[in-house]
Order: C-alpha cells, then sequence, then structure tokens
C-alpha cells in the first residue's frame, strides 16, 4: 500500500497518460502510486530542492522502481524536452508559482495530452490564466481531506480553445458547478457561514464605520451574494 492522502489518491486518479512528470515530487509517493495503482509507464520524479529529491530517490528505491521512476533535479519542467512525458502533475503549490511553472515550460506542456494540476491559492487566477494561455479546462474534482478543501483541475492545451467563464465560474469551477459537485455544495455551505460571521464581526466592531472597513463589508456582502445564487443554481 502506497501511502499517499486522500487528496493525492484524487489527483493521481485523474491521471490516463502513460508518461507523467510528476513535479513538485516532494517524497516521491504519488510517482510511486502513479507505477502501482494507475499503470502508469514511466514518471519524471522532479523537484528543484535536494532534500526531497533525495527522500524520493530512496522510496522509489525501496519500492525497487528506478527502472521506471527517474528522480531529477529541475526547475519545474525545464529538465525534459517536449514530447517526452505525455501528461504533469502539478500539486500542492501556490496559483501564481503553478502559472510560473507552466510558462517556463510552455512549449513541453503544450505537448502534452493532459495536466493534472492542485493549486493551493488563487484558483480562479489559474482558471483563467489556462483559458488566456490556450489551454481548455477537461474536468475537475474537489476533495475534503484533513478538514481543508481542495480543487483538482484537468486541462490540455487547444489552440482553439473558446471556452468563456464569468467570475463564478473561476472562483468556483465552470466543472464543478455543472456537475453539481457535493464537495462544492459542501465548501460554500461553509464559506456563506464564515462570511456571514465576518460581516457580523464588523458590524459589531464600531459604531462609526471607516471607508475601509465599508468596502470589507461591501467585498464580503458581494461574495455572500455570489454564493447564495449559486446554491440555489445548483439545488434547484
Amino acid at each position: 500500500m502506497v501511502p499517499v492522502s486522500k487528496r493525492m489518491k484524487k489527483i493521481a486518479e485523474m491521471v490516463s497518460a502513460k508518461r507523467v512528470a510528476d513535479i513538485g515530487c516532494d517524497h516521491g509517493f504519488v510517482s510511486i502510486y502513479l507505477i502501482k495503482e494507475k499503470d502508469v509507464d514511466h514518471v519524471f520524479a522532479m523537484d528543484i530542492n535536494d532534500g526531497p529529491l533525495k527522500r524520493a530517490y530512496e522510496h522509489v528505491n525501496e519500492y525497487g522502481l528506478t527502472n521506471r521512476i527517474e528522480v531529477i533535479k529541475s526547475d519545474g519542467a525545464k529538465a525534459i524536452k517536449p514530447g517526452e512525458a505525455d501528461g504533469a502533475v502539478i500539486a500542492g503549490m501556490g496559483g501564481r508559482l503553478t502559472e510560473r511553472i507552466i510558462l517556463d515550460s510552455i512549449d513541453v506542456f503544450q505537448k502534452m495530452d493532459e495536466m493534472i494540476l492542485s493549486p493551493q491559492s488563487e484558483i480562479d487566477h489559474v482558471r483563467r490564466f489556462l483559458l488566456q494561455n490556450g489551454f481548455d479546462i477537461l474536468d475537475e474534482d474537489m476533495v475534503l481531506d484533513e478538514s481543508k478543501f481542495y480543487v483538482i483541475i484537468k486541462c490540455s492545451y487547444d489552440a482553439s480553445v473558446k471556452r468563456q467563464i464569468d467570475d463564478v465560474q473561476a472562483l468556483y469551477g465552470p466543472v464543478l458547478i455543472e456537475k453539481k459537485h457535493p464537495v462544492l455544495i459542501d465548501y460554500l455551505n461553509e464559506r456563506l457561514i464564515k462570511l456571514e460571521d465576518i460581516v457580523k464581526r464588523i458590524d459589531e466592531g464600531t459604531e462609526q464605520k471607516s471607508d475601509k472597513k465599508r468596502a470589507r463589508t461591501d467585498e464580503v456582502n458581494g461574495e455572500i451574494e455570489l454564493i447564495r445564487g449559486l446554491l440555489k443554481k445548483i439545488q434547484d
């Protein structure tokens, strides 16, 4: 049994490619899981830091997979050439770093059949970035793992992509919304409670509202209305 988290297992389940670049491989267990459980032919386990690479190599060696998993020091995907991998996993990084990795090796990612992304932040920005750079969103999943919600995006390059998304779709996922994903519904309800609590605490703070507080209240109320509208649409 390969020790991967619920989130990383979900990410691996979305992989259909046979030669996969695991970018930011950390301990290497996702790379190992892809070989053992997903019948992937070959994995490039890539990381920029020596510590994770050392651990990854040790684990790959323990599982006897050094002939199928190459542990490579690499800044993003820079150590591989276009066509060497037909899929990639980029998970556990901030949204802007995820975007930089893609832009820095865009010729590599354009040749792939799929990318599986699970950014830790600015997911709305990542979705817009993908579409603006010719990557279509093929599928999305969402998982609750150890009290945290994680989004997973499957995408691929398509120069003819014409998909447009509005603010709600960028924030919460066009495919997740279309699926009426149960974890998305749980997230929206939890987020709504938090936002309503923020407004309540602002209102109780002081009678004399500053412009800054007023602006923050308007911002939070705006998101509350977005979520209420989306929940009504999904649950009708």
